[in-house]
């Protein structure tokens, strides 16, 4: 019969932080990873994600002068850094003949604005590759695209409103889209949408972002109960038969703590907090249950017997195994 006499519950005790950094495209542009399998969700060493893009401002509009636009004052994502960019004037470059030519207005790695030429095409035919014969530049890595001007006549002449793109996700790279979710179970980023790949090598934008891995120390304790998903069903009588549905709920993860004296515990301290907690049904194997959640307790200070807490775990997922 296996019991376990050999367990062993964790709790976050603190977190190793890591200043903001670029996350590796697990190869699909759509989750991010990091240095950290796990990443803490505690109050103040919750992850900082900041993709690269724009974030306000950056309106692109015809100057007076020809093959001039004007760029309104913005702010953007650059680096993993919120970065604010002045407003100018931007020349573009015109094709040699009266072929289609796209130039991408750009935020480049130092923080100024930029026109980036596309190849000229073949013909007055605009492509929606990039890199193509009249199609949208490559970006280079570092750089933020934040609108399109597209061209068809050699000939200078005023920039008009019509020539210019500035649509998320297709000609400017948002800061916010597409939307993301944190998977702090996985240490990871992980988009709605795949990222588009537009710079130079055929890479996604940059994602950086600053997060704190748990450190974990053994609590004292006995009789933990992950939180878990439970069903039920309920049925309604209808004529001839009956029907069913059915329902989940997330319960809540509990155990009791064995405390010194119940008041400067370092375990006593963090009540409230948002922590990890890691158990091991026998402390020499090295399978174990991983569960994220808000603590609770519950204090009881007998006069005969150890000072302890009922200790629960709010978890918003339920706990997960780690073999």
């Amino acid at each position: 019969m296996a019991t376990a006499e050999n367990a062993k519950l964790e709790y976050e005790a603190g977190q190793a932080a890591v200043a903001m950094s670029a996350l590796t495209d697990s190869g699909g542009a759509t989750v991010f990873t990091s240095a950290a399998a796990t990443w803490s969700g505690r109050s103040g060493y919750a992850p900082v994600v900041r993709p690269d893009g724009l974030l306000t401002g950056g309106a692109i509009t015809p100057a007076v002068t020809n093959n001039v636009v004007n760029v309104a004052a913005l702010t953007c994502n650059l680096a993993g850094v919120v970065t604010s960019v002045a407003g100018a004037p931007v020349t573009i470059t015109r094709p040699a003949g009266n072929v289609a030519k796209v130039i991408s207005i750009t935020v480049n790695s130092s923080g100024a604005l930029a026109a980036v030429a596309g190849t000229d095409g073949v013909s007055a035919a605009f492509s929606e590759t990039r890199a193509a014969a009249g199609g949208p530049p490559l970006i280079p890595v570092g750089s933020i695209e934040i609108g399109q001007v597209r061209v068809t006549t050699s000939t200078a002449a005023v920039v008009a409103s019509a020539q210019i793109y500035a649509v998320p996700g297709l000609h400017v790279e948002r800061a916010d889209f597409p939307l993301h979710d944190i998977n702090y179970t996985k240490g990871q980023v992980e988009f709605l949408a795949a990222l588009p790949k537009i710079h130079t090598g055929t890479l996604p934008k940059g994602v950086f972002a600053s997060y704190a891995s748990p450190i974990f120390a053994e609590v004292d304790s006995s009789d933990f109960v992950p939180p878990e998903t439970s069903h039920s069903v309920s049925s309604t009588q209808i004529y001839g038969r009956t029907i069913g549905a059915t329902s989940s709920t997330l319960g809540q993860g509990s155990f009791t703590a064995y405390l010194a004296n119940g008041v400067s515990d370092g375990f006593v301290a963090l009540k409230n907090e948002t922590l990890w907690f890691r158990f091991y049904p026998d402390r020499y194997q090295s399978a174990y249950i991983l569960a994220q959640g808000k603590l609770g307790i519950s204090r009881t200070f007998p006069a005969g017997d150890q000072i302890q807490a009922a200790a629960t775990i709010s978890a918003s997922e339920p706990a997960i195994e780690v073999a």
